[in-house]
C-alpha cells in the first residue's frame, strides 16, 4: 500500500469511526439477525511473536537471540517498548490508525508443542488432556442452527475441512475454487444421490449421511453460484495463495452471502532454520493479503462489521537454536483487525523473558479461549459457555 492509498484508506476509516449513524447503516443480517463475519486467518506452524512484535528495549531478547533478533533500525516502532516487523508496515498503519489490536501471551494450560495436538487443541477449544472430536465453530454452528442450516454459514477457502469448523450436527463448507465446486456438485451421479428419498429402510446409516452430505453440498454449490459476483475493485490483491484466499472472501462477502465465520490459512511459520528469511517473506504476504482485504471492507463500508482474528497455534522459543532458527514454543500474540475494536494498540503486557518457563518458553497469561468467548459472546451474538463447554473471562475488544 504507498502513501496515497493510505490517505484514501485513513480517510475513510476516520470518517466512519466519527460517523455513529455509520455503523448501522453498513450492518447487514445473516442468519438469525447475527453481524457480517468474523474472519479467522491460521498462520500454520508456530509464527515466532517475538520477531512480529519486537521487543526491542529488552536485553534479554538480545542475548538470547544473537543472530535472528531485530534491530529497531530494522523495524517500525509502535510504542516506547515494542516495534513491528518491517513487512507489517500496513499492519503499522492499521495500529496508527487505531483498528489493530495486539494481545500478549495468549495461550493455554500444559502447553502442547506438537503442531497437529496443539492445532487440535486451538481448533476443539479442549483442555490440554482432553481430546474432543468437535470445533469450536462446529458447536456454534450446531447450537444457532437447531432448526438446520446450510454448511455455507461457515466457509474454509481449502480443499478440505478444517476439525474447528465441525460440529457434531452441522459442518461448515469447504473449497477453493466456487467454479470447480459447483461443477463437481452439479455432476449426474451426485445429484441423483441427493434427490434420493431417504425413507428406505434399507439404507444404512453410513449411506444416509453420505447422502445428506452430498444434498448439503449440491445445495450449497447452487446457492454460492447463483449470489457470487465478481466485481471490478480498486485493491489490488498479490497473487499469493493467501491473497487469493481472502479475495474469494471478499467476493463473497461483497456478493452478500449469507455466511457468518469465514476461515483461512497460510502455512510455512515452523521456522527451525535460516528463520529470518523465510519469516519475512511470510510477514509480506500477509501484510499484503489482509490490506487488500481491509480495503475492500473499507470502500463497501464494511469495515466496522468485520472482525479479522489472527494466531497460530503457537510461538517460538524464545533462545534461538544452532541452525538460525527457533524451536516450538508456548504462549504467542493474536492479532485483531476490525473498524469495530474497542481496546486498540496492545491489549495487555508484554511477554516477560525474565519469567519463562521450564523449557524456556514464554507462559501464557490470557487463555485462547478467553478470546473466543468475546467473539461468540459479542460479535456472533450466541451463548460461549455452551459452545466452549464451560465458562470463559469475556474480554473488551470489542
Amino acid at each position: 500500500m504507498n502513501r496515497k492509498e493510505f490517505i484514501r484508506l485513513s480517510s475513510l476509516l476516520s470518517a466512519s469511526a466519527l460517523v455513529p449513524e455509520f455503523i448501522q447503516a453498513s450492518a447487514r443480517q445473516l442468519g438469525n439477525n447475527r453481524k457480517l463475519p468474523l474472519v479467522i486467518v491460521q498462520l500454520s506452524g508456530g509464527n515466532d511473536g517475538l520477531n512480529t512484535i519486537i521487543p526491542y528495549r529488552n536485553d534479554i531478547y538480545y542475548q538470547l537471540r544473537p543472530n535472528i533478533s531485530i534491530e529497531l533500525a530494522d523495524a517500525l516502532k509502535l510504542t516506547d517498548e515494542f516495534a513491528i516487523h518491517s513487512k507489517l508496515h500496513g499492519f503499522k498503519e492499521l495500529y496508527d490508525a487505531g483498528y489493530l489490536s495486539i494481545i500478549h501471551n495468549v495461550g493455554y494450560p500444559n502447553p502442547n508443542r506438537s503442531h497437529f495436538r496443539s492445532m487440535d487443541i486451538w481448533h476443539s477449544a479442549s483442555d490440554a488432556e482432553k481430546y474432543v472430536n468437535t470445533g469450536w465453530v462446529g458447536r456454534w454452528l450446531d447450537s444457532s442452527c437447531k432448526n438446520g442450516c446450510e454448511p455455507y454459514y461457515a466457509i474454509e477457502t481449502d480443499d478440505a475441512l478444517s476439525l474447528a469448523l465441525k460440529g457434531e450436527l452441522q459442518k461448515g463448507l469447504a473449497f477453493n475454487h466456487p467454479a470447480q465446486f459447483y461443477t463437481s456438485a452439479a455432476n449426474p451421479l451426485i445429484q441423483a444421490i441427493a434427490k434420493e428419498e431417504s425413507q428406505n429402510s434399507s439404507m444404512n446409516q453410513q449411506l444416509a449421511y453420505l447422502q445428506k452430505t452430498l444434498t448439503e453440498a449440491t445445495s450449497s454449490a447452487q446457492y454460492i453460484h447463483s449470489k457470487l459476483k465478481i466485481r471490478d475493485r480498486k485493491s489490488e490483491y498479490p497473487d499469493t495463495l493467501l491473497g487469493q484466499k481472502l479475495k474469494l472472501v471478499a467476493d463473497l462477502i461483497l456478493s452478500d452471502c449469507n455466511t457468518s465465520v469465514y476461515y483461512v490459512s497460510i502455512s510455512g511459520f515452523d521456522t527451525h532454520a535460516s528463520q529470518n528469511t523465510f519469516h519475512g517473506r511470510l510477514l509480506a504476504q500477509v501484510n499484503d493479503a489482509v490490506l487488500a482485504f481491509v480495503n475492500d471492507m473499507v470502500e463497501a463500508k464494511l469495515f466496522n462489521d468485520t472482525m479479522l482474528m489472527l494466531f497460530s497455534e503457537f510461538g517460538r522459543r524464545v533462545k534461538q537454536n544452532g541452525s538460525r532458527g527457533t524451536d516450538h514454543g508456548a504462549a504467542n500474540q493474536v492479532m485483531l483487525v476490525s473498524g469495530a475494536l474497542k481496546k486498540q494498540g496492545f491489549y495487555n503486557e508484554g511477554p516477560d523473558l525474565k519469567n519463562l518457563d521450564e523449557n524456556g518458553d514464554i507462559r501464557y497469561k490470557v487463555d485462547f479461549r478467553e478470546v473466543y468467548a468475546t467473539l461468540i459472546d459479542k460479535w456472533l451474538e450466541s451463548d460461549s459457555t455452551k459452545i466452549l463447554q464451560k465458562p470463559f473471562t469475556s474480554m473488551q475488544f470489542i
